[in-house]
């Protein structure tokens, strides 16, 4: 019998999950109210009411039916508008603080804390309510792991097959590991391991930053967001000890969480055998000695361990898509800027908060082109790509390079889209990949204090869909536009 997509349990799904959004702006609200900032508080409390309310309404007043359940395809749905639906909801302590006037900001500026993107359209963000700026970390950290591995954790009901499903929609990567039997289980674990990740930071950072600083960053940093509580990031602070740190957990944000457990949990050869973790450590290591090299060459920094510092941090921050800076290398050529610009392209480890198109994918695409190569001279020769000693389907290899190729397209189209609005070519590229990677940092005419504020209302809502295209890896958004996602199974 075929079936209709069943938008009542979907939506009724996602009014539980407002109800869970309006639990995180108690937070910032209790921020405000420490701090003195009644205004900002009684924006929170009015966001709260609202999101809550709505949330409530849809859980509760709709009925999806006696045998309703949630298969791929609701799951699919739901994951692609939950981001949606809280960037709508995200918006509300914005617009109603007066901190920005316009939806579209407000919705840019949301969109990009979620997703972990960290454009920003707020020119002076230290003038910002410390309630205001602690909702954009907290966005960030919800967003960096994900808000439906996090519903997965704290909604058992979705443990079955719609939680699996979900599961694998937003969790990134080119295969899906779970670490125990049932799913809830596993987005536990995963948000276990996050959560004392960033107690760690935070706890090393307060020393040089203060409390309210340290627990901002370490959300951001484990999120690789970026987003900072300084117009000049971590700069502001030129602390040795804070680069060191925040590059170290930039680092560990950059791999695979389901290593990160194996390692928790003392099984070191999931780590030492990971060949996807070896290319992330030598890439990392290889650039930063390039770029090590060219700042002394040109003269960079003024000494030598300010150029080992800002070399490392800036590789990793970039390879992380955190997209925290030291130097701006647009204005000391621009050979380090497309070093990093390639960097960004790769990102992390699948599994990790990174964005990027991810090193796994690179690797099936490096190791599947050599073979190719091969055949050219042994024709009748039968080849494997592998990958931590696993033998790849072709239909697994035929869907990372279909991936890659859409990947670029995007890019290229969004770029293009941006020319119209008479961005510079190299702006436009640059802008586009740091979008869909995830990255946040913007080039030439986006990389000035007001750069994303300035652009047209229409180039902010296409960059703000190509940062959810980017978070959620593509086919989770892009099935949504084919006519098959629609048609009764």
């Amino acid at each position: 019998m075929s079936q209709r997509l069943n938008f009542p349990i979907v939506l009724r799904v996602q009014g539980w999950l407002l109800f869970i959004e309006a639990l995180f702006m108690l937070i910032p609200a209790g921020v405000s109210w420490f701090y003195g900032e009644m205004s900002t508080l009684l924006a929170f409390v009015a966001s709260i009411i609202i999101t809550a309310g709505v949330g409530i309404v849809m859980a509760k007043g709709l009925n999806p039916g006696p045998r309703a359940v949630m298969r791929r395809r609701e799951g699919l749905l739901l994951t692609a508008i939950i981001w949606v639906f809280f960037s709508l909801f995200g918006m509300l302590p914005f617009l109603i603080s007066g901190t920005l006037t316009s939806v579209t900001d407000a919705f840019f500026e949301t969109m990009s804390g979620f997703t972990t993107t960290g454009a920003s359209v707020v020119p002076d963000i230290e003038v910002l309510p410390r309630g205001i700026l602690f909702w954009r970390a907290l966005m960030q950290w919800v967003g960096g792991l994900g808000i439906i591995l996090f519903t997965l954790a704290v909604i058992p009901m979705l443990n079955q097959k719609d939680g699996i499903a979900m599961f694998n929609a937003e969790v990134t990567g080119i295969t899906h590991e779970r670490l125990r039997p049932r799913v809830s289980q596993t987005a536990k674990d995963l948000w276990l391991i996050y959560i004392v990740l960033t107690i760690v930071m935070a706890a090393l950072l307060s020393r040089s930053l203060g409390w309210y600083d340290a627990v901002f960053h370490a959300m951001t940093t484990m999120a690789t967001g970026g987003f900072s509580t300084k117009n000049a990031g971590l700069h502001y602070w030129n602390d040795y000890y804070v680069y060191a740190v925040v590059t170290v957990f930039m680092f560990i944000s950059g791999i695979n969480f389901t290593i990160i457990y194996s390692v928790v949990r003392g099984k070191f050869r999931h780590l030492r055998g990971n060949d996807t973790f070896k290319y992330y450590v030598v890439i990392l290591l290889v650039v930063s000695v390039v770029i090590f090299a060219n700042m002394s060459a040109q003269g960079y920094a003024s000494s030598t361990v300010d150029r080992v510092v800002f070399a490392l941090f800036d590789t990793v921050s970039a390879m992380t898509s955190t997209g925290l800076a030291t130097v701006d290398y647009e204005t000391r050529g621009e050979f380090i800027a497309m070093l990093l610009f390639v960097v960004m392209f790769f990102g992390g480890m699948a599994g990790s908060t990174s964005g990027g198109a991810k090193i796994d994918r690179s690797i099936v695409l490096l190791k599947n082109t050599a073979n190719e190569f091969y055949r050219v001279l042994h024709p009748n020769t039968v080849t494997a790509v592998r990958v931590n000693g696993r033998v790849l389907s072709h239909t697994l290899v035929a869907k990372v390079i279909a991936f890659l190729a859409i990947y670029v397209m995007v890019m290229l189209v969004v770029a293009l889209v941006l020319t119209l609005f008479e961005l510079p070519i190299v702006d436009s590229l640059y802008t586009s990949l740091a979008m869909i990677s995830n990255y946040g940092l913007g080039y030439g005419y986006t990389a000035v204090a007001d750069g994303f504020a300035s652009l047209p209302a229409a180039v902010k809502w296409i960059l703000s869909a190509e940062m959810l295209i980017g978070r959620l890896e593509l086919f989770t958004v892009l099935v949504l536009f084919t006519p098959a996602f629609w048609r009764r199974d």
